[in-house]
Parts: structure tokens; C-alpha cells; sequence
């Protein structure tokens, strides 16, 4: 009875790691597809039966994608608009959470509610009213009219995160402030952002990450090639008569690498933000 329990357990572990290594490489090989895509000739994109790997690998489909198609435009305007909005909405969640947090104030659940429910409000559902309002105030085919509603639709689940965090900080730490008579704006600054860098680093990710691959609002907002970003110019590299596939490849590599990038360096943070938020809130 003894033996054929560690044998059990030897076989669940077995097959908990296989599964884990099949959806490990479902996941990669559309990841290696692209890539091997993006360095093959036009001619060898639509081979049959294809390649697996380009017999003559060049960079001639990256050129095209950032000499010819103009995506280093759009990358400008992906990086100016994603990153304004992370910084705002990481410093509007991490003052928003504490006071949420710490703040004695009336209707704190009702708030954590709504902030919950805003966060689940799909967009496209009031993509018209905000096409109209954007219009009236003169902030389409700008910067500043993709990065206002952005914010706007990040922050809920931002606040959520970084309020959940903030009530794991000891209270210790804030008493200890006052008494050596630090203020309120110097005890958030100095003493809790130390605290909660997983959660800024989570929030960080998360909101970069959405507004990075955001086509829909982006599409509507901005109509103009100098102002469109990553996803709308991708989507508009074809023609009626040619769909460039190299060069889509070559720009849905340039698109992917950052997400990756950032999250590989910011894994172990974005797990321990995440975590902490959802055990302790």
C-alpha cells in the first residue's frame, strides 16, 4: 500500500510536467512560425509544403517593414502613447490605492465595486459616445485622444491591484513616519512605494501590454497615417491586389519582441504583485 502510493504520485507528476511541455510548445510554435516567416524571401513564404526554416534567411522583409511601409512611425506613436499612459495610470493607482487603503472614507465597497465592474466594461460599448466627444473636443488624429481614454479604461483594474497591495504594507511602517514627522505625500513616496514595487511593476506591465495591442479605439480615433500605431498600421499593410506577408511577419515580430521582452524581465514581479494582491486584499 506504502509502494504504490509514491508510485502514484511519481506517475501524476509525470503527467503534470508532459502536459506542462505540450502547452509549452503549442505555445512557442506559433511564436517560431512568425519568426521563421519574417526572415524567409517572398517567394518561400507560400512554398507548399513550406519550410521550417528559411533556406535562404535575409532581412530584406524588416526593411521593407520599416523603410518602405513607414512602422517606424507607427512604433513612435505606439511607444509615445503606451508609455504616457502607464506612467499616469501607475501614479493615479498607487495614490488612488492607498487612499482606499489607508483613508477612512464612506462607501469604500461600493467603490471597490464599481472600480470592478468598470473594469470588465467592454469598450467597444461606448466607442460611439467617446468618437463624439473626442470630436467636439477637437482630440482626434492626436496623441493625447488615445491617451486619455486609455487611462480611463486601465485605471479601474489598476486601483483594484495596487489597493489590494497596499493592505499588505504593515501599518507599522506609516506610524513610524508620522512620528518623525513625515506627511502624507513623503510616507507614500518613501516609505510604501518601496513596499509594493511588484504591484507598480504589475500595473506597469499590464497597462503597457494593453494599450501596445489595442486596434479598435485606436482604428476609430485616429484616422490619419502619422498618427496611427502598431496594431491599425499592421492591419492596413495590404492592398487590394498584393497582401505584403513578409512584411507583415517582419512587424508582427517587431510588435511581439518588446511584450516579451518586458515580460520575461518582469516575471517574477508581476507573479508576486499579482499573488500578493489576490491572497491579501
Amino acid at each position: 500500500m506504502t509502494r504504490s502510493r509514491p508510485r502514484g504520485r511519481r506517475r501524476v507528476f509525470t503527467l503534470v510536467n508532459l502536459g506542462a511541455l505540450l502547452l509549452a510548445l503549442g505555445t512557442a510554435a506559433p511564436l517560431y512560425w512568425l519568426v521563421a516567416n519574417a526572415l524567409k524571401p517572398g517567394a518561400e513564404i507560400g512554398r507548399v509544403p513550406p519550410t521550417a526554416w528559411p533556406e535562404d534567411a535575409t532581412l530584406d522583409n524588416f526593411e521593407d517593414a520599416f523603410v518602405g511601409a513607414g512602422f517606424g512611425t507607427y512604433i513612435g506613436n505606439s511607444l509615445l502613447i503606451s508609455l504616457s499612459a502607464t506612467v499616469v495610470v501607475v501614479g493615479l493607482s498607487t495614490f488612488s490605492g492607498y487612499a482606499l487603503a489607508r483613508l477612512p472614507m464612506r462607501g469604500r465597497g461600493p467603490i471597490m465595486v464599481a472600480l470592478l465592474m468598470i473594469s470588465v466594461y467592454p469598450a467597444i460599448a461606448v466607442l460611439t459616445p467617446l468618437y463624439l466627444a473626442e470630436r467636439q473636443l477637437g482630440l482626434l488624429n492626436s496623441h493625447l485622444g488615445l491617451i486619455i481614454p486609455y487611462v480611463a479604461f486601465n485605471l479601474p483594474f489598476a486601483i483594484w491591484i495596487m489597493r489590494n497591495y497596499m493592505l499588505s504594507v504593515p501599518r507599522g511602517l506609516e506610524d513610524a513616519a508620522r512620528v518623525d514627522g513625515a506627511t502624507p505625500t513623503r510616507t507614500v513616496l518613501w516609505i510604501i512605494l518601496p513596499q509594493v514595487r511588484p504591484g507598480l511593476f504589475t500595473v506597469g506591465v499590464f497597462t503597457f501590454t494593453a494599450t501596445w495591442t489595442e486596434f479598435l479605439m485606436a482604428l476609430t480615433i485616429n484616422s490619419q497615417d502619422a498618427y496611427r500605431t502598431i496594431p491599425v498600421g499592421m492591419a492596413l499593410f495590404g492592398t487590394v491586389y498584393e497582401v505584403p506577408y513578409g512584411t507583415i511577419f517582419a512587424a508582427a515580430v517587431s510588435v511581439t519582441a518588446p511584450i516579451a521582452i518586458l515580460v520575461l524581465v518582469f516575471r517574477r514581479f508581476v507573479v508576486s504583485g499579482l499573488t500578493a494582491g489576490a491572497v491579501k486584499g
